[in-house]
């Protein structure tokens, strides 16, 4: 018989797992554990030698109705995985609950762990107002795909410009303060130059803003940032190389009163108030609102947004509430277009659920001299019918197999775009991409005609230079 590693392997190739729940006979030792149970005992099930993860699945399969089987083989498969969106989650459950959701999105911010609480006291926030760090569901915007004029009149909305930074939430409370991310990640260690605001801020008061590098007045751009970020302790040097600032754009508490119900025309008023009377301004600022008479003179402004290290410019409206999550209409970004470069597939692998047949994420290559070195990962951007076509290239043209990865004929060129460039000892170019993704199969261009290293260490060293 198979060791139960190799059918685990077949599960997660395939779409068996429903076969196998419906030939297995009838179950003769029904059981009626809690998910939870079953949960911890698949998380320690890796650690378990062959023989107690066969008697482990087997006991299983016979204890669990042929719908419960399909589940758990899914499970111990990892293929019980959905794309759904958080606000789809949130929707789900205020409707299944009968909660409203953003009391829902609210309690399901921050640390809690699902072992030490009921799924009742998660859905109806009982535990909410037992941690006073905790912050508030982040407001999110919606890409502007339209000319901004079909927005309407200019002087219902405001501007203001889109920093390349980290979102987050300053929280003071109770004497305490508290710096969340918007991957709802405490990073109050990381940046000890805010620390100052638990002496200067009022006690109920959560400010909304970007985290970035500031040196001298000016924003730093992205790639600096990231000097600072995920690091346990940080030394006077990164201190002096990346001086951390939050620049700030609204408020969400302010004496212990919820003011997301307000407009952001009288949160933005209040928060001017608030930062006025900061003391170290340099540190914590006002994100500058953009002052423009007409659509057309804003997209001129917004032309010049690479020069101050910003993504382009948010849109909001004046009389907008502080939701939970997108409302399509209220807040827009409108974003400047992303950096762009050509290169040449070299490696491709195959992806999973649905497209686990077709050979979907790519490895891409720029010239460097007279050989090819990888520059950027990337499996999103093209269109089901570019996919067969790549897919039919790679089974036609494959060179090398290592693994699941082919080597193929670099013949294909791409135009990857991407948010920004970094240097990076852990890539074999020296240069990360950020955020790469396929912006068109270049079917017009040869292989000879790629970008070089060169360029993109170039246009590294004019990123710098606006820094």
């Amino acid at each position: 018989m198979r060791r139960f590693s190799e059918l685990i392997q077949q599960l997660e190739m395939s779409n068996k797992t429903e076969t196998i729940a419906l030939v297995l006979p009838p179950a003769e030792n029904l059981t009626n554990r809690k998910l939870y149970e079953w949960i911890n005992d698949l998380a320690s099930l890796n650690q378990k030698s062959e023989e107690d993860k066969k008697a482990f699945i087997l006991n299983a399969w016979n204890s669990l109705e042929s719908q419960e089987r399909f589940i758990f083989n899914k499970l111990i498969s990892g293929n019980f995985r959905i794309g759904v969106s958080n606000k789809m989650l949130v929707n789900a459950l205020a409707k299944q609950s009968n909660t409203e959701a953003n009391k829902i999105m609210h309690s399901i911010m921050g640390k809690w762990e699902p072992t030490e609480i009921s799924y009742q006291d998660l859905v109806g926030g009982a535990h909410v107002n037992t941690d006073s760090s905790w912050p508030y569901p982040f407001c999110l915007a919606y890409a502007l795909e339209m000319e901004p004029s079909a927005l309407g009149k200019p002087e219902e909305w405001q501007a203001e410009w889109k920093w390349d930074g980290i979102r987050g939430q300053i929280v003071k409370r109770n004497g305490e303060l508290f710096i969340w991310s918007r991957g709802e990640e405490l990073v109050t260690a990381q940046f000890p130059e805010l620390h100052f605001l638990v002496d200067e801020l009022e006690d109920g008061t959560v400010l909304d803003g970007e985290i970035l590098s500031i040196k001298d007045g000016n924003v730093q751009a992205f790639s600096i940032l990231q000097q600072r970020l995920n690091r346990k302790t940080i030394n006077k040097s990164q201190l002096n190389d990346a001086p951390i600032g939050f620049y700030t754009y609204d408020i969400l508490e302010y004496q212990g009163d919820d003011l997301r119900e307000q407009t952001m025309a009288s949160r933005r008023s209040l928060l001017e108030l608030v930062v006025n009377n900061i003391e170290n301004q340099g540190v914590l600022a006002l994100s500058p609102v953009v002052q423009f008479e007409d659509w057309e003179q804003l997209a001129t402004i917004r032309q010049g947004a690479r020069d101050i290290n910003s993504e382009g410019l948010m849109l909001k409206k004046l009389d907008s509430l502080y939701h939970a999550g997108r409302k399509r209409g209220d807040w827009w970004k409108w974003k400047i277009n992303p950096y762009t470069v050509d290169t040449v597939m070299i490696y491709a692998q195959k992806g999973s659920g649905r497209r686990a047949n077709f050979f979907t994420d790519y490895t891409f290559a720029v010239r460097d001299g007279d050989k090819l070195i990888t520059i950027a990962k990337a499996y999103s951007g093209l269109t089901d019918k570019e996919i067969k076509e790549v897919n039919s290239f790679v089974v036609k043209n494959a060179v090398e197999k290592f693994g699941p990865v082919r080597t193929v004929k670099p013949e294909l060129v791409f135009e990857i775009a991407f948010e920004g460039i970094a240097e990076s000892k852990r890539h074999k170019a020296g240069l990360a991409l950020r955020f790469p993704r396929i912006a068109r199969w270049r079917k017009d261009k040869k292989a000879d005609e790629i970008n070089t290293l060169d360029d993109l260490r170039q246009l590294l060293a004019s990123t710098l230079a606006i820094s």
